[in-house]
């Protein structure tokens, strides 16, 4: 109700309503905002609790209940659990939700980390852990610091199809040798691209005001650049070709890695490497490569040597950027 005051001649509004009709809408108004703060909060319980269920199905036994009922179970376990704690820290989960938005926004709008690559980075790492025996591993690395990280995986764009065509060209040097090693095709024809980018690459510095990430179809053109665009250029390659590569952040320094299989299989690839792809590169030297925590053998192709397994520039590892 809105009246005029004798005294000072300002209209003035006052609220006629009864007490409870307040408390009625105070009430409604309350509950339409923990409506939105839970519909949000379900939203994020599933975009969490999907990578949760891939770790928790492979690494939980399997009991074998009809129609998978145990798996259930335990995808309701996760989301409820998820629910629960999130509405508990709402205030917080909500405000880090808001600035997320905000600067996946300029992202977006700058061209630089935006949804797109956030849908991308999710989308990848899910299939990624459904293909991956270690789904926790993936998880993990994807939360490690890692410099330049989305701009390197930007860089990498293995489905342009000019990479895709440079990779299969540069596959073919070893096609002799693929009939008698057939379950080893991928690794042979990834060496046969490290052999045609390393013995070609010439370096090439960054301009001297700021760090430079070349993408994978620019370096293609000159076979030219630093270490970090050699490093994108074969780890793009590897990948199109169906490789698994990774990249090593050393002291000053960047290198790629090619997954060559399992212990079993290092005493075939050595042999293979040093008596049939690179016997001449390779004579009277060893390979040098790593080995993970889950026995995964993985082979230097950084360009200190001509051939697979050259020596490492520095043995520190500072940061591991896994690529499938």
């Amino acid at each position: 109700m809105k009246f005029v005051c004798p005294t000072c001649k300002e209209e003035l509004e006052f609220d006629d309503r009864s007490e409870n009709e307040k408390k009625t809408t105070v009430i409604k108004n309350t509950k339409e905002e923990t409506s939105l703060a839970d519909t949000v909060i379900n939203y994020m319980s599933w975009f969490v609790a999907f990578p949760i269920f891939i770790i928790a199905h492979k690494l939980l036994p399997n009991p074998d209940w009809i129609f998978n009922l145990d798996r259930f179970l335990i995808g309701i376990i996760i989301i409820m659990g998820l629910r629960l704690i999130l509405k508990k820290f709402r205030v917080g989960v909500i405000g880090a939700l808001i600035i997320s938005l905000i600067w996946l926004s300029y992202g977006s709008l700058a061209g630089e980390y935006g949804f797109i690559s956030v849908y991308r980075d999710y989308k990848e790492m899910v299939l990624t852990m459904i293909k991956n025996p270690h789904p926790e591993r993936i998880v993990l690395e994807t939360l490690k610091p890692f410099p330049n990280k989305s701009v390197i995986k930007k860089a990498i764009d293995f489905e342009n199809p000019l990479v895709r065509n440079f990779a299969v060209a540069s596959s073919k040097n070893f096609k002799e040798v693929v009939g008698d090693y057939k379950e080893h095709r991928t690794i042979i024809q990834c060496f046969s691209v490290f052999k045609k980018i390393n013995s070609n690459w010439e370096y090439v510095s960054d301009p001297v005001s700021r760090e430079y990430f070349a993408k994978a179809s620019e370096s293609m053109e000159h076979l030219s650049g630093d270490c970090d665009d050699y490093s994108i250029l074969m780890a793009a390659c590897i990948k199109s070709i169906g490789g698994t590569s990774r990249l090593i952040h050393t002291n000053g320094h960047l290198y790629p890695e090619l997954l060559i299989g399992s212990k079993k299989d290092l005493k075939k690839i050595i042999r293979l490497v040093k008596q049939k792809l690179f016997s001449d590169e390779s004579y009277n030297k060893r390979l040098i490569y790593h080995i993970d925590d889950y026995d995964q053998v993985w082979l230097n192709l950084d360009y200190t040597e001509k051939y697979p397994g050259g020596p490492f520039m520095s043995e520190t590892i500072l940061g591991v950027l896994m690529l499938d």
